[in-house]
């Protein structure tokens, strides 16, 4: 009896009904549930691609693991946990950092900035460096210290890598009483004069400034403290993992992603409102489903009535217009599985569809993630089989 209702169901999706607009109405929810399914498999990996440029200019801008202190500010890289990994094949570069949110000011205008003061190994090596818009990656020119700055950042400013009149940064200081009458006078300032602008994210443009890690510990008052160590490797978790367990509690040591928490658990939440609203859409095309059933119940009443006087019970006979409906949007369903998953891959491969204005990339941008297939066929067969039971269950 388990194959009985797929076989009368199979029989009243093929067969024509007695009135066109059965057939009608069918081939409508068959057709909707394909451009749902097809909108859902291209928008989600649209996102994807979008997520994507946005996760490759972090990992520019950031390095593969970041050392912190789990308590305070700053610390001193020194220990066993250290030396190994100074010494490890595993890291191909280690580079200390020491940065702080200061005051800027130049010719007038004022900005507050993340100032962050990068060693010798960063300067050399950092990947930064193939961000740069405008002057050079320079950060020492004899003895006077050189800044590179995000470019909004810059232009809030008003500098320019060209001008000689050196930006001026300002902190209060840390082992002095700040005075109430003037407060200025408690301030340190060490002066900076611009060699290049950058460009990677809309928040680092508009709040980066580079300068040497010596600067900032004048400024700061360090001798030896760093406020991170930042660590390039090519197998991060594992390197995460041998790191955690040497350094112990004292420290955090934080992959890409959750040195960005924020932007990552935004871009998770975005993905997920896209994809109840495109399933919510999905809902209401069902709904030709949801009438074609009915139409289909009332026209089989006469088989019905055959099936009952064989010995039918009455849950086959529900099962039977289950199936029907469901199968209605299953169809639906495949068909835009396939043209979804074509269409996305013919613009990855060849670009279709161009994006207007300048940006880095001409294309849209298309991910394919086997996960998305998934949750799009989860969402679409629920859809389909809840607008299929609520007119079988009142037959």
């Amino acid at each position: 009896m388990t194959g009985l209702p797929l076989q009368f169901a199979f029989r009243y999706l093929c067969a024509r009904k007695s009135y066109n607009v059965i057939n009608l109405i069918s081939g409508i929810g068959v057709v909707g549930m394909a451009v749902g399914t097809v909108a859902l498999v291209i928008v989600l990996s649209v996102f994807n691609g979008f997520n994507k440029l946005v996760a490759d200019s972090l990992s520019d801008a950031g390095a593969t693991l970041v050392v912190r202190p789990a308590e305070g500010k700053v610390f001193v890289p020194e220990g066993p946990a250290f030396d190994w990994l100074m010494e490890t094949d595993d890291v191909w570069q280690v580079s200390s950092v020491l940065e702080e949110q200061a005051f800027l000011s130049y010719e007038g205008r004022q900005s507050l900035a993340r100032v962050k003061g990068i060693d010798k190994v960063a300067e050399e090596e950092s990947p930064l460096q193939s961000h740069l818009k405008d002057g050079a990656w320079q950060f020492h020119r004899g003895e006077r210290p050189l800044a590179v700055a995000g470019v909004a950042l810059a232009y809030s400013l008003g500098v320019h890598p060209r001008f000689v009149t050196p930006i001026e940064i300002h902190y209060p200081s840390r082992t002095e009483q700040i005075s109430l009458a003037n407060p200025a006078a408690s301030l340190r300032t060490q002066r900076v004069q611009l060699a290049g602008t950058l460009s990677v994210n809309a928040e680092l443009d508009a709040k980066l400034l580079l300068v040497p890690i010596g600067l900032m510990r004048e400024l700061l008052e360090y001798d030896r403290e760093v406020s991170c160590l930042e660590v390039w490797t090519d197998i991060g978790p594992e390197v995460q993992k041998e790191l955690s367990t040497r350094l112990g509690p004292e420290f955090r040591v934080l992959n890409i992603e959750q040195q960005n928490q924020s932007v990552y658990r935004m871009m998770r939440y975005e993905k997920l409102a896209i994809y109840l609203i495109l399933v919510f859409i999905v809902v209401i095309i069902a709904f030709n489903i949801y009438s074609s059933l009915k139409m289909l119940i009332i026209e089989k009443q006469g088989d019905m009535g055959t099936l009952r006087s064989m010995g039918a019970p009455e849950p086959l006979l529900r099962r039977i217009f289950l199936a029907e409906g469901w199968l209605v949007s299953l169809l639906g369903m495949v068909i835009g599985l396939v043209l979804g998953i074509a269409l996305v891959l013919l613009q990855q491969h060849f670009g279709l569809v161009q994006m207007p204005g300048n940006f880095t990339v001409t294309a849209y941008p298309v991910v394919l993630k086997a996960t998305d297939l998934l949750w799009t066929v989860a969402g679409v067969s629920l859809v389909g089989l809840l607008m299929a039971l609520i007119p079988s269950r009142k037959l």
